[in-house]
């Protein structure tokens, strides 16, 4: 453990506030690694911690057990998609946006002060009024066609989750070690200060809103995220039709760019029946 001057420290309970690390207990042991500083912001702050070296889906999935006893909630960190020798001229090194500290805690709001249905109205409204207009929102139109009902459990989340770590370590096997100290998922985002959707939105919080509502509702678990991107496992998805048609609306509202306009809506959510994972993109 680091010792007492150390900065950043290496213990991932320096990411508690003043008194909470007591409250919490971790029994599964850790790699190497150090906390990360967030530089966005009026102050440094801690936002999260990450391994030296790339994950294992078994620690991984330890870890997420651990969740309820140790606080800390495990994602995997997806690095940037080329290796040192294809790093495009001009970009850093560092793990973007972890090592470079392009993370904003400071600067986002509550989860719980947003309204997701709400929220994703919103967005389904900026989206019909913009490029998107076109038959692509068919059957809908540019009127937001409201929440999915939650569909009948079908998994286990926690084996849900894991199964999705291990397919995403298996593709892409450097993703390194993240810890939050977060109640969830859907939250870790925000208390990480992570900005994937900052064309979307520059409040993470709103995001985290409307992942919670799916953590409710489909049993989803955050798994992984990248500079701009999101892996969410899913426990149960829509097995009919017009629910998986409704969920593809509220995907569409919340991540325009995750949803190729060269196919129907219908095509998308096609795709969605019976998946155990949902991936995001934003530009």
């Amino acid at each position: 453990m680091a010792g007492a001057g150390d900065w950043p420290p290496t213990d991932p309970r320096a990411l508690f506030g003043a008194g909470q690390a007591d409250q919490f207990s971790l029994t599964v042991p850790l790699p190497p690694g150090r906390c990360l500083v967030a530089l966005e912001g009026d102050q440094e702050t801690l936002a999260l911690w990450m391994s030296d070296e790339p994950a294992t889906a078994e620690l991984w999935a330890g870890l997420l057990a651990a969740h309820p006893t140790s606080g800390l909630w495990p994602l995997l960190l997806e690095p940037p998609h080329w290796d040192d020798k294809d790093r495009p001229p001009g970009e850093p090194a560092e793990l973007r946006p972890w090592e470079t500290g392009e993370l904003a805690p400071d600067l986002m709001t509550a989860p719980g002060d947003h309204d997701p249905a709400a929220l994703l109205a919103h967005w389904w409204k900026d989206c019909a009024e913009g490029w998107y207009a076109h038959d692509f929102y068919k059957p809908f139109g540019p009127t937001w066609p409201g929440l999915v009902a939650p569909p009948e459990p079908a998994a286990d989340p926690g084996g849900a989750a894991a199964q999705c770590a291990r397919q995403l370590l298996g593709e892409s096997p450097a993703m390194r070690l993240g810890l939050v100290a977060a109640g969830s998922g859907a939250d870790a985002l925000t208390v990480a200060g992570w900005q994937g959707p900052l064309n979307h939105t520059n409040d993470t919080a709103e995001i985290s809103a409307v992942v919670a509502s799916w953590e409710r509702r489909f049993g989803v678990r955050v798994v992984g995220v990248g500079f701009d991107t999101l892996y969410l496992s899913v426990a149960a998805p829509p097995a009919s039709e017009d629910d998986a048609l409704l969920l593809a609306a509220e995907h569409l509202a919340f991540c325009p760019d995750n949803v190729n306009s060269d196919i129907s809506l219908r095509a998308y959510a096609h795709s969605l029946r019976n998946a155990g994972t949902w991936t995001f993109w934003w530009d």
